[in-house]
């Protein structure tokens, strides 16, 4: 196959370049042998994640006194960019970097023993942590939840259900929303709820009450959460007690910049294999690609991917330069999604039937990026919190 994805290497750095390609040179040893088997079997294995940590691959833009291996967003974004291109789906880009989301609480504004308890052994590859907010009647609406922990003595009771968790299947532990204060945003606080006890046996109260069934992100291990008078310690809060909005609230331009990279990462892989396969199939005594039509479906392609790209990484970097991104991010999410549904799309087509198949690779590129307007905050909810950031609400009087 032409190596396609080049004409996308401009402006890295050499270190990034060399993180780049490390991320497609895993994936072809690691991950392309075994990615259909794992779509099949609605997970990936376990020891996927010691795999990554021993390649260094696990931990790139966490902090080093936390167990992570350093870098910036763009950085991160950089090593995402190389797995999307090389064909990683979108379920197995969640499943294996969930810690993404269910991490940075936990080092911002944990104990020490907690970090020692979950995040450390997180990073190295021997946990697997979910992020516990999306609840069967609230999604974008945070604020809405009503999971409620009460304190009772030296430890919380927590009842309700999570919907939606990614990892909650195959999870050791969820960084869980919870209501501790009757006052919407401001009485929401983060718990760590283990999923076993030392005796390795499931927290009392505590299940996976169904694995998720989905349109794509197969590979992902997706499940509806339920919490019956579930105790943990008291010590398990994160942070201070109804301050967790903010908590959530503030990893919110990472992981919308995180999604971001997917969405740009599936158009460049659909674009890549789209161009090869206008170049090899031969119809009307021609390849597809002698034909100025789809020649101009494939620039078009290019330019999207091109522009999601530019702009997702402009605004990472902004953020690593500590600029107030929040609308930005918003916009990049928007945009970066917007192109992987229709660069997915027309790589269907430019496939023909073909496309159309479970054995083509667009296919599944195909479904899994239509989750991503609705995911992180659906493209609407994003673009109506962006306008109040840029200053176009109407005031409220």
């Amino acid at each position: 196959m032409t190596d396609y994805a080049k004409a996308f290497d401009y402006g890295l750095t050499e270190e990034q370049l060399a993180l780049k390609h490390s991320a497609i040179e895993f994936t072809k040893r690691e991950v392309s042998p075994h990615i259909e088997q794992w779509e099949r079997d609605g997970e990936i294995p376990r020891e996927f994640q010691k795999k990554l940590a021993a390649a260094g691959l696990i931990a790139v833009g966490l902090p080093e006194e936390a167990g992570g291996d350093g870098g910036t967003l763009t950085d991160l974004c950089v090593m995402q960019e190389g797995f999307m291109s090389a064909g990683w789906s979108g379920g197995l880009m969640a499943s294996a970097f969930t810690h993404g989301i269910a991490l940075p609480h936990l080092i911002q504004h944990g104990s020490p023993e907690l970090i020692d308890r979950y995040v450390r052994p997180t990073l190295a590859g021997d946990m697997i942590g979910s992020l516990g907010v999306t609840e069967p009647g609230t999604g974008s609406d945070v604020a809405g939840l009503t999971t409620r922990a009460v304190r009772d003595g030296d430890e919380w009771v927590i009842n309700g259900a999570k919907m939606f968790i990614t990892s909650s299947v195959r999870g050791d532990f969820v960084t869980t929303a919870v209501r501790t204060a009757d006052t919407g945003a401001h009485g929401i606080s983060m718990i760590v709820v283990p999923a076993y006890g030392p005796d390795g046996q499931r927290t009392p109260g505590f299940s996976v009450s169904r694995k998720l069934d989905k349109m794509g992100w197969l590979a992902s291990d997706t499940g509806e959460l339920t919490y019956d008078n579930v105790r943990v310690p008291y010590s398990n809060l994160i942070g201070e007690e109804n301050h967790g909005f903010y908590y959530i609230a503030e990893n919110f331009v990472v992981e919308r910049i995180w999604l971001a990279t997917m969405g740009y990462g599936h158009a460049m892989r659909c674009l890549q294999l789209a161009a090869q396969y206008c170049q090899d199939r031969v119809a009307f005594g021609k390849p597809l690609a002698a034909n100025q039509v789809v020649r101009q479906k494939l620039t078009e392609m290019h330019r999207q991917v091109a522009v999601a790209r530019s702009y997702t990484l402009e605004v990472a970097r902004r953020h690593d330069a500590g600029e107030v991104v929040v609308a930005e991010a918003c916009l990049a999410k928007e945009t970066a999604v917007d192109t992987a549904v229709a660069v997915a799309d027309m790589a269907v087509q430019l496939h023909g039937g073909m496309g159309y198949m479970r054995e083509t690779e667009v296919e599944r590129h195909f479904r899994d990026a239509r989750l991503l307007p609705i995911g992180g905050g659906s493209t609407e909810v994003l673009a109506d919190l962006a306008a109040r950031h840029l200053g176009y609400a109407a005031a409220q009087g």
